[in-house]
Protein backbone atom coordinates (compact mmCIF):
# COMPACT_ATOMS: atom_id res chain seq x y z
CA UNK A 1 0.00 0.00 0.00
CA UNK A 2 1.59 2.91 -1.14
CA UNK A 3 1.64 6.83 -0.35
CA UNK A 4 0.31 8.45 -3.96
CA UNK A 5 -1.18 11.83 -1.91
CA UNK A 6 -0.23 13.97 0.69
CA UNK A 7 -1.86 17.49 1.78
CA UNK A 8 -1.96 20.22 4.19
CA UNK A 9 -5.01 21.54 5.70
CA UNK A 10 -5.23 24.49 7.49
CA UNK A 11 -8.52 25.73 9.12
CA UNK A 12 -10.02 28.03 11.82
CA UNK A 13 -13.43 26.79 13.35
CA UNK A 14 -13.07 29.16 16.47
CA UNK A 15 -9.11 28.59 16.97
CA UNK A 16 -6.36 27.51 14.01
CA UNK A 17 -5.97 23.89 13.16
CA UNK A 18 -2.98 21.96 10.75
CA UNK A 19 -4.22 18.77 9.33
CA UNK A 20 -2.09 16.20 7.41
CA UNK A 21 -4.28 14.11 5.38
CA UNK A 22 -2.24 11.02 3.91
CA UNK A 23 -4.08 8.92 0.77
CA UNK A 24 -2.86 5.06 -0.91
CA UNK A 25 -2.91 3.93 -3.60
CA UNK A 26 -5.78 1.66 -2.43
CA UNK A 27 -7.97 4.22 -1.38
CA UNK A 28 -7.36 4.57 2.00
CA UNK A 29 -6.63 7.58 4.10
CA UNK A 30 -5.19 8.45 7.18
CA UNK A 31 -5.07 12.30 9.54
CA UNK A 32 -3.02 13.79 11.79
CA UNK A 33 -2.90 16.71 14.12
CA UNK A 34 0.36 19.12 12.74
CA UNK A 35 -1.40 22.04 15.08
CA UNK A 36 1.52 24.48 17.01
CA UNK A 37 -0.53 26.67 18.74
CA UNK A 38 0.97 30.83 17.72
CA UNK A 39 3.00 28.84 15.12
CA UNK A 40 0.80 26.67 12.95
CA UNK A 41 1.97 27.88 9.44
CA UNK A 42 5.43 26.94 10.31
CA UNK A 43 4.78 23.65 10.96
CA UNK A 44 2.56 23.94 7.64
CA UNK A 45 5.49 25.29 5.45
CA UNK A 46 7.86 21.86 7.08
CA UNK A 47 5.34 19.35 5.92
CA UNK A 48 4.22 21.06 2.44
CA UNK A 49 7.78 22.13 1.48
CA UNK A 50 9.99 19.08 3.48
CA UNK A 51 8.31 16.37 4.12
CA UNK A 52 5.36 15.94 1.79
CA UNK A 53 7.88 15.57 -1.39
CA UNK A 54 9.68 12.17 0.88
CA UNK A 55 6.40 10.51 1.05
CA UNK A 56 4.97 10.11 -1.84
CA UNK A 57 5.64 6.46 -2.85
CA UNK A 58 6.48 5.15 0.26
CA UNK A 59 4.49 2.20 1.98
CA UNK A 60 2.26 3.22 4.22
CA UNK A 61 2.49 0.59 6.47
CA UNK A 62 6.08 1.01 7.34
CA UNK A 63 5.76 3.53 10.09
CA UNK A 64 8.84 2.96 12.70
CA UNK A 65 11.10 3.08 9.52
CA UNK A 66 8.90 6.56 7.97
CA UNK A 67 9.52 7.59 11.68
CA UNK A 68 13.09 6.84 11.62
CA UNK A 69 13.46 8.61 8.27
CA UNK A 70 11.97 11.98 9.40
CA UNK A 71 14.17 12.29 12.53
CA UNK A 72 17.62 10.92 11.24
CA UNK A 73 17.18 12.25 7.69
CA UNK A 74 16.89 15.62 9.19
CA UNK A 75 20.49 17.12 9.95
CA UNK A 76 18.42 19.46 12.89
CA UNK A 77 17.00 17.50 14.76
CA UNK A 78 13.94 17.43 17.29
CA UNK A 79 12.45 20.79 18.10
CA UNK A 80 8.51 22.21 18.13
CA UNK A 81 8.30 22.22 14.39
CA UNK A 82 10.29 19.35 13.49
CA UNK A 83 8.74 17.04 15.86
CA UNK A 84 5.26 18.11 15.13
CA UNK A 85 5.34 17.38 11.12
CA UNK A 86 6.50 13.80 12.53
CA UNK A 87 3.60 13.75 14.33
CA UNK A 88 1.46 14.40 11.95
CA UNK A 89 2.96 12.14 9.59
CA UNK A 90 3.26 9.13 12.00
CA UNK A 91 -0.18 9.85 13.64
CA UNK A 92 -2.09 9.04 10.01
CA UNK A 93 -0.26 6.04 9.02
CA UNK A 94 -1.36 4.59 12.34
CA UNK A 95 -4.80 5.44 11.16
CA UNK A 96 -4.26 3.86 7.94
CA UNK A 97 -2.43 1.10 9.81
CA UNK A 98 -6.17 0.53 11.53
CA UNK A 99 -8.20 0.92 8.82
CA UNK A 100 -6.23 -1.83 6.64
CA UNK A 101 -6.29 -4.08 9.35
CA UNK A 102 -9.77 -3.30 10.42
CA UNK A 103 -9.19 -3.11 14.07
CA UNK A 104 -9.13 0.53 16.52
CA UNK A 105 -5.77 1.41 16.78
CA UNK A 106 -5.65 0.80 20.34
CA UNK A 107 -5.90 -2.74 19.58
CA UNK A 108 -2.52 -2.49 17.37
CA UNK A 109 -1.17 -1.15 20.75
CA UNK A 110 -2.02 -3.71 22.34
CA UNK A 111 -5.28 -3.83 23.64
CA UNK A 112 -6.84 -2.26 26.46
CA UNK A 113 -5.71 -1.59 29.90
CA UNK A 114 -8.80 -0.28 31.39
CA UNK A 115 -11.94 0.63 30.99
CA UNK A 116 -12.45 3.77 30.26
CA UNK A 117 -9.82 7.13 30.48
CA UNK A 118 -10.42 9.56 33.12
CA UNK A 119 -10.02 12.86 32.59
CA UNK A 120 -10.08 16.38 34.07
CA UNK A 121 -11.54 19.88 33.12
CA UNK A 122 -11.13 23.06 33.70
CA UNK A 123 -12.70 25.07 36.44
CA UNK A 124 -11.32 28.52 35.73
CA UNK A 125 -13.17 31.83 37.38
CA UNK A 126 -11.85 35.51 38.91
CA UNK A 127 -12.63 34.71 42.09
CA UNK A 128 -13.15 31.76 44.62
CA UNK A 129 -16.68 32.01 45.09
CA UNK A 130 -17.09 31.56 40.86
CA UNK A 131 -14.50 29.07 40.99
CA UNK A 132 -16.92 26.91 43.20
CA UNK A 133 -19.37 27.02 41.24
CA UNK A 134 -17.39 25.97 37.81
CA UNK A 135 -15.98 23.39 39.96
CA UNK A 136 -19.83 21.67 40.80
CA UNK A 137 -20.53 22.28 37.42
CA UNK A 138 -17.76 19.62 36.75
CA UNK A 139 -18.50 17.47 38.94
CA UNK A 140 -22.34 17.63 37.62
CA UNK A 141 -20.91 16.43 34.48
CA UNK A 142 -19.37 13.41 36.38
CA UNK A 143 -15.68 14.63 35.98
CA UNK A 144 -13.52 12.96 38.41
CA UNK A 145 -10.93 15.23 38.45
CA UNK A 146 -10.41 19.26 38.16
CA UNK A 147 -8.23 21.79 37.64
CA UNK A 148 -8.00 24.80 39.41
CA UNK A 149 -7.15 28.45 38.32
CA UNK A 150 -8.58 31.85 39.87
CA UNK A 151 -7.68 35.32 39.06
CA UNK A 152 -4.67 36.66 41.40
CA UNK A 153 -5.99 39.77 43.36
CA UNK A 154 -4.34 42.55 42.74
CA UNK A 155 -3.51 41.74 38.59
CA UNK A 156 -5.63 42.65 36.17
CA UNK A 157 -5.35 39.69 33.98
CA UNK A 158 -4.14 35.75 34.72
CA UNK A 159 -3.13 33.55 32.18
CA UNK A 160 -5.25 30.73 32.58
CA UNK A 161 -8.49 31.87 33.64
CA UNK A 162 -10.70 33.27 30.50
CA UNK A 163 -14.25 34.31 29.82
CA UNK A 164 -15.81 31.23 28.26
CA UNK A 165 -15.05 28.85 30.53
CA UNK A 166 -15.75 25.13 28.60
CA UNK A 167 -14.05 26.40 25.56
CA UNK A 168 -11.28 28.60 26.85
CA UNK A 169 -8.63 29.78 24.45
CA UNK A 170 -5.29 31.62 25.71
CA UNK A 171 -4.49 32.75 21.72
CA UNK A 172 -6.08 35.76 22.35
CA UNK A 173 -4.61 38.44 19.62
CA UNK A 174 -2.90 38.53 16.46
CA UNK A 175 0.30 39.58 17.87
CA UNK A 176 1.50 39.01 21.67
CA UNK A 177 -0.51 41.02 24.47
CA UNK A 178 1.27 41.75 27.73
CA UNK A 179 0.13 40.80 31.10
CA UNK A 180 1.68 41.93 34.07
CA UNK A 181 2.69 39.36 37.24
CA UNK A 182 3.22 39.33 40.61
CA UNK A 183 5.10 35.83 42.27
CA UNK A 184 4.25 37.52 45.51
CA UNK A 185 0.64 38.27 45.32
CA UNK A 186 -0.09 34.51 43.42
CA UNK A 187 2.02 32.44 46.30
CA UNK A 188 -0.36 34.49 48.62
CA UNK A 189 -3.73 33.74 47.44
CA UNK A 190 -3.15 30.03 45.87
CA UNK A 191 -3.33 28.08 49.04
CA UNK A 192 -6.20 30.06 50.38
CA UNK A 193 -8.21 28.82 47.02
CA UNK A 194 -7.46 25.12 47.55
CA UNK A 195 -8.43 25.53 51.59
CA UNK A 196 -11.99 26.70 50.45
CA UNK A 197 -11.91 23.92 47.44
CA UNK A 198 -11.40 21.02 49.76
CA UNK A 199 -13.77 22.86 52.43
CA UNK A 200 -16.38 22.47 50.18
CA UNK A 201 -16.11 19.25 48.01
CA UNK A 202 -14.24 16.95 50.58
CA UNK A 203 -11.58 15.25 50.20
CA UNK A 204 -11.99 12.90 47.23
CA UNK A 205 -12.05 14.98 44.34
CA UNK A 206 -8.75 14.79 42.49
CA UNK A 207 -7.51 18.70 42.55
CA UNK A 208 -4.74 20.05 39.92
CA UNK A 209 -3.19 23.32 39.87
CA UNK A 210 -1.12 24.92 36.91
CA UNK A 211 1.50 26.91 37.59
CA UNK A 212 2.43 27.63 34.46
CA UNK A 213 6.39 27.96 34.40
CA UNK A 214 6.11 30.87 36.52
CA UNK A 215 8.49 30.49 39.60
CA UNK A 216 12.35 29.82 40.82
CA UNK A 217 12.79 26.22 42.13
CA UNK A 218 13.04 28.01 45.54
CA UNK A 219 9.39 29.25 45.10
CA UNK A 220 7.99 26.11 43.48
CA UNK A 221 8.93 24.58 46.90
CA UNK A 222 7.31 26.58 48.87
CA UNK A 223 4.08 26.63 46.95
CA UNK A 224 4.12 22.86 46.50
CA UNK A 225 4.97 22.48 50.97
CA UNK A 226 1.97 25.30 51.35
CA UNK A 227 -0.22 22.77 49.18
CA UNK A 228 0.33 19.82 50.86
CA UNK A 229 -2.93 20.15 53.69
CA UNK A 230 -4.92 19.98 50.36
CA UNK A 231 -3.85 16.27 48.33
CA UNK A 232 -3.12 17.89 44.60
CA UNK A 233 -2.69 15.42 42.46
CA UNK A 234 -0.15 17.35 40.67
CA UNK A 235 1.23 20.83 40.49
CA UNK A 236 1.77 21.50 36.79
CA UNK A 237 4.94 23.25 35.26
CA UNK A 238 6.06 24.77 38.66
CA UNK A 239 9.48 26.22 36.75
CA UNK A 240 10.51 26.32 33.07
CA UNK A 241 12.09 23.18 32.37
CA UNK A 242 14.82 24.45 30.51
CA UNK A 243 17.07 23.67 34.14
CA UNK A 244 16.09 20.48 35.01
CA UNK A 245 18.30 20.34 38.30
CA UNK A 246 16.08 22.58 39.36
CA UNK A 247 13.35 20.18 39.60
CA UNK A 248 15.42 18.17 42.13
CA UNK A 249 15.14 21.08 44.48
CA UNK A 250 11.38 21.06 44.27
CA UNK A 251 11.80 17.41 45.08
CA UNK A 252 13.91 17.91 48.34
CA UNK A 253 11.31 20.34 49.83
CA UNK A 254 7.58 18.92 48.93
CA UNK A 255 5.89 15.98 48.60
CA UNK A 256 3.16 17.37 46.57
CA UNK A 257 3.50 15.58 43.34
CA UNK A 258 4.73 17.06 39.78
CA UNK A 259 3.77 17.09 36.51
CA UNK A 260 5.34 18.83 33.66
CA UNK A 261 6.03 17.67 29.48
CA UNK A 262 3.58 19.72 27.65
CA UNK A 263 6.04 21.41 26.02
CA UNK A 264 8.38 18.63 25.48
CA UNK A 265 9.28 17.34 22.43
CA UNK A 266 11.24 14.40 22.57
CA UNK A 267 12.30 11.65 24.87
CA UNK A 268 15.67 13.63 25.47
CA UNK A 269 13.67 16.11 26.63
CA UNK A 270 12.72 14.59 30.11
CA UNK A 271 14.53 11.42 30.38
CA UNK A 272 16.49 12.74 33.03
CA UNK A 273 13.37 13.87 34.67
CA UNK A 274 11.70 10.38 34.64
CA UNK A 275 15.07 8.34 35.19
CA UNK A 276 15.66 10.70 38.25
CA UNK A 277 12.12 10.14 39.26
CA UNK A 278 11.98 14.05 39.82
CA UNK A 279 8.85 14.25 38.49
CA UNK A 280 5.37 11.72 38.94
CA UNK A 281 3.39 12.88 36.01
CA UNK A 282 4.74 13.05 32.04
CA UNK A 283 2.43 15.75 29.67
CA UNK A 284 4.04 15.25 26.62
CA UNK A 285 1.46 15.19 24.18
CA UNK A 286 1.21 13.02 20.46
CA UNK A 287 0.91 16.14 18.40
CA UNK A 288 4.33 17.76 20.04
CA UNK A 289 5.94 15.00 21.12
CA UNK A 290 6.54 13.35 17.53
CA UNK A 291 3.47 11.07 17.25
CA UNK A 292 2.20 7.57 18.78
CA UNK A 293 5.25 6.13 18.18
CA UNK A 294 7.61 8.09 20.17
CA UNK A 295 4.97 9.06 22.60
CA UNK A 296 5.04 5.67 23.44
CA UNK A 297 8.41 5.18 23.99
CA UNK A 298 8.78 8.08 26.88
CA UNK A 299 5.21 6.38 28.18
CA UNK A 300 7.53 2.95 28.09
CA UNK A 301 10.06 4.88 29.83
CA UNK A 302 8.03 6.34 32.18
CA UNK A 303 6.53 3.29 33.24
CA UNK A 304 9.98 1.90 35.10
CA UNK A 305 10.52 4.79 36.91
CA UNK A 306 7.10 4.80 38.77
CA UNK A 307 5.72 8.25 36.44
CA UNK A 308 2.26 8.27 35.33
CA UNK A 309 1.11 9.91 31.95
CA UNK A 310 -1.04 12.80 32.12
CA UNK A 311 -1.36 14.07 28.69
CA UNK A 312 -2.06 17.76 27.56
CA UNK A 313 -5.23 17.79 25.66
CA UNK A 314 -5.58 21.69 25.68
CA UNK A 315 -8.16 23.49 22.66
CA UNK A 316 -4.83 23.89 20.71
CA UNK A 317 -5.24 19.98 20.09
CA UNK A 318 -7.54 19.05 17.45
CA UNK A 319 -9.72 16.25 18.01
CA UNK A 320 -7.83 14.06 15.68
CA UNK A 321 -5.02 14.27 18.40
CA UNK A 322 -7.64 13.93 21.13
CA UNK A 323 -8.36 10.25 18.91
CA UNK A 324 -4.55 9.17 19.21
CA UNK A 325 -4.16 10.20 22.76
CA UNK A 326 -7.07 8.24 23.65
CA UNK A 327 -6.27 5.42 21.95
CA UNK A 328 -2.70 5.29 24.00
CA UNK A 329 -3.93 6.28 26.90
CA UNK A 330 -6.54 2.87 27.13
CA UNK A 331 -4.04 0.80 26.14
CA UNK A 332 -0.65 2.09 28.29
CA UNK A 333 -0.13 0.49 31.62
CA UNK A 334 1.26 3.45 33.56
CA UNK A 335 -1.68 5.90 32.59
CA UNK A 336 -2.07 8.80 34.90
CA UNK A 337 -4.94 11.50 33.70
CA UNK A 338 -6.43 12.74 30.50
CA UNK A 339 -6.65 16.70 30.24
CA UNK A 340 -10.05 17.48 28.37
CA UNK A 341 -10.91 20.68 26.91
CA UNK A 342 -13.98 20.05 25.32
CA UNK A 343 -13.92 21.38 21.75
CA UNK A 344 -16.54 24.34 20.06
CA UNK A 345 -19.50 23.03 18.23
CA UNK A 346 -17.64 24.43 14.62
CA UNK A 347 -14.86 22.22 15.28
CA UNK A 348 -16.36 19.17 16.20
CA UNK A 349 -18.69 19.67 12.70
CA UNK A 350 -15.09 19.86 11.09
CA UNK A 351 -13.27 17.41 12.61
CA UNK A 352 -16.10 14.57 13.07
CA UNK A 353 -15.38 11.74 15.60
CA UNK A 354 -16.50 8.75 17.70
CA UNK A 355 -15.06 9.33 20.98
CA UNK A 356 -17.28 10.29 23.65
CA UNK A 357 -17.23 10.93 27.23
CA UNK A 358 -19.75 9.01 29.37
CA UNK A 359 -19.72 9.26 33.39
CA UNK A 360 -15.86 10.93 34.15
CA UNK A 361 -14.41 8.87 31.24
CA UNK A 362 -13.64 9.28 27.66
CA UNK A 363 -13.82 6.47 25.74
CA UNK A 364 -11.95 6.26 22.34
CA UNK A 365 -13.71 4.96 18.99
CA UNK A 366 -14.48 1.26 18.01
CA UNK A 367 -13.63 1.79 14.49
CA UNK A 368 -10.96 1.39 12.85
CA UNK A 369 -8.22 3.45 12.69
CA UNK A 370 -8.59 6.28 14.79
CA UNK A 371 -12.23 6.87 14.37
CA UNK A 372 -12.02 10.44 13.31
CA UNK A 373 -11.57 12.53 9.84
CA UNK A 374 -11.76 15.89 8.44
CA UNK A 375 -14.43 17.84 6.71
CA UNK A 376 -12.19 19.49 4.18
CA UNK A 377 -15.21 21.21 2.54
CA UNK A 378 -16.41 22.86 5.46
CA UNK A 379 -12.97 23.34 6.70
CA UNK A 380 -12.55 25.30 3.89
CA UNK A 381 -15.30 27.99 4.93
CA UNK A 382 -13.20 28.72 8.17
CA UNK A 383 -9.88 30.40 7.16
CA UNK A 384 -6.79 30.74 8.94
CA UNK A 385 -6.45 33.86 11.43
CA UNK A 386 -3.07 34.98 12.94
CA UNK A 387 -3.13 34.30 16.97
CA UNK A 388 -0.87 34.77 19.37
CA UNK A 389 -0.37 33.65 22.97
CA UNK A 390 0.17 35.97 25.70
CA UNK A 391 3.54 37.49 27.31
CA UNK A 392 4.09 38.31 30.82
CA UNK A 393 6.17 41.21 32.44
CA UNK A 394 6.77 42.13 36.28
CA UNK A 395 5.72 45.53 37.48
CA UNK A 396 8.93 46.87 36.66
CA UNK A 397 8.73 45.55 32.94
CA UNK A 398 10.92 42.68 32.88
CA UNK A 399 9.90 39.87 30.53
CA UNK A 400 8.74 36.68 32.52
CA UNK A 401 7.64 33.09 32.08
CA UNK A 402 4.19 32.51 31.30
Amino acid sequence: MRIVDARVIVTCPGRNFVTLKIVTDEGVHGVGDATLNGRELAVAAYLTEHVVPTLIGRDASRIEDTWQFLYKGAYWRRGPVTMTAIAAVDTALWDIKGKAAGLPVYQLLGGRSREGVTVYGHANAEDVESVLSEISGYVGLGYRAVRVQTGIPGLESTYGVGGDKMFYEPADAALPTENVWSTEHYLDHVPKVFAEVRNEFGPHLRLLHDVHHRLTPLEAARLGKSLEPYALTWMEDPVPAELQEGFRLIRQHTTTPIAVGEVFNSIWDCQELITAQLIDYIRATVVHAGGITHLRRIFDLAALHHVRSGSHGATDLSPICMAAALHLDIAIPNFGLQEYMRHTRETDAVFPHGYHFADGYLHPSETPGLGVDIDEELAADYPYRPASLPVNRLHDGTMHSW
